[in-house]
């Protein structure tokens, strides 16, 4: 397929594949083409057997979320938003949790409203040290969405979360990495190499345990106890029938490094 909106990048030696957004005119914000091509990338980087995917952003910005000039503001029109965003946003952040390899967002620049969500929906998140986080939603009347008004208590609290979006005030990457938002901030010019030496080394693991290790902690923020000890058994029954955990016994025992296979 031809990409447009998007860039896509399949290093095949490392199995890590790498999606740019492409609207940098525009700050990489989404558009319904954007997002129909993003899809099809995800079904080609699965395809193709990546193990690890990068998402990062073309120019200054990662993604300034919705393009607004893609909707209709015709006189008498409405836009059906709660659509948009079903078809879209929530597809995207559900295919994304359902994707069966670990995903490291690279944010370039301003990640802003569905943007910055979008960062969040991923597994493991670098912010370039100029990059900032901005909860833009309540600028324009709306509510955060992208998984944002699930995904921010989650990791800074409901004080912060709650300060975030009613203010919509501008959050440095440092701040964000302190807050427990992020994983780490680097210097802008390590951004995209410290990304692709994490994701090789992501590749390079038991890709199914990290996938199953997703899921996992990701319920145990709503499960109860009981609940998650009964998720975890049955995960680790499992995956203790895989050829990566005998793999990875071996190569125990045996002193040397593992071969895993995802599987």
């Amino acid at each position: 397929m031809t990409y447009t909106s998007i860039l896509l990048d399949i290093d095949a030696a490392a199995h890590v594949a790498t999606i740019t957004l492409n609207r940098p005119d525009k700050l990489n914000s989404f558009t319904r083409a954007m997002h129909a091509e993003l899809r099809a990338a995800l079904d080609e980087v699965q395809c193709a057997g990546a193990r690890a995917l990068i998402l990062t952003g073309a120019g200054k910005a990662f993604c300034a979320g919705q393009d607004l000039a893609d909707l209709d503001f015709t006189p008498g029109h409405e836009t059906d938003l709660g659509e948009l965003i079903d078809q879209n946003f929530n597809a995207l952040v559900r295919r994304l949790q359902q994707l069966p390899l670990p995903v490291t967002a690279a944010i370039n620049g301003t990640a802003a409203g569905a943007g910055a969500n979008l960062a969040l929906a991923c597994d493991i998140t670098l912010a370039a040290r100029s990059s900032r986080f901005i909860q833009a939603f309540v600028k324009i009347g709306l509510v955060p969405d992208t998984g944002g008004t699930w995904t921010l208590p989650r990791r800074v609290g409901i004080a912060r979360a709650l300060g975030l979006s009613l203010t919509g005030e501008k959050l440095s990457a440092e701040k964000a990495e302190a807050w427990g938002l992020i994983w780490r901030v680097v210097d802008d010019a390590a951004l995209l190499p410290q990304a692709r030496k994490l994701a090789a080394e992501l590749a390079q693991q038991p890709t199914a345990a990290i996938v199953a290790t997703r899921q996992a902690i990701r319920s145990g923020a709503t499960l109860d106890l009981d609940v998650q000890l009964d998720l975890e058994r049955d995960l680790q029954r499992k995956l203790g029938a895989s050829h990566d955990y005998a793999e990875g016994v071996r190569a125990f025992i045996e002193k040397r490094q593992p071969r895993f296979k995802g599987h």
